[in-house]
């Protein structure tokens, strides 16, 4: 089984997910044995930001390595493992997850493809990228 990381890079689906761990340095972190669980936006949920937010954001170094670590949970939980409710992420903050019908969600990020094992963890595919937790990060322009 591979790590997260390699995991990711044979999915073919989240270059700019990686590309901004790259630029963060977390690589060889996501690639240590963990275990962690990542929310991890493909490439269409990156998309769905203005070039500019995102070129913002991949320029401001340490609010990249904020907004990825919100993407990231301590410990190997899958899907139905979580319960509605505050999920603790590595960067200190809650994100919500929500469960209606067959339909999960993490701060009303659309799970994807839940469930991705690796050697260190667990990738959960979302549909968008997690900027904010409710009044404690500044809005990118």
């Amino acid at each position: 089984m591979k790590t997260i990381i390699d995991t990711a890079i044979e999915a073919g689906t989240f270059t700019t997910f990686l590309a901004a761990l790259k630029a963060a340095s977390l690589m060889d972190t996501l690639r240590t044995p963990g275990p962690y669980t990542i929310f991890a936006p493909t490439d269409a949920a990156f998309n769905r930001l203005s070039p500019a937010t995102l070129k913002a954001l991949l320029k401001d170094i340490r609010r990249l390595k904020v907004i990825l670590t919100l993407h990231v949970v301590s410990g190997t939980f899958a899907a139905r493992s979580f319960t509605p409710g505050d999920v603790k992420t590595v960067e200190g903050r809650s994100l919500v997850f929500a469960s209606k019908g067959h339909v999960m969600s993490i701060n009303g990020a659309i799970f994807e493809q839940p469930d991705i094992a690796c050697s260190n963890g667990i990738i959960h595919a979302i549909d968008t990228v997690i900027l904010t937790v409710a009044g404690s990060l500044p809005a990118v322009a």
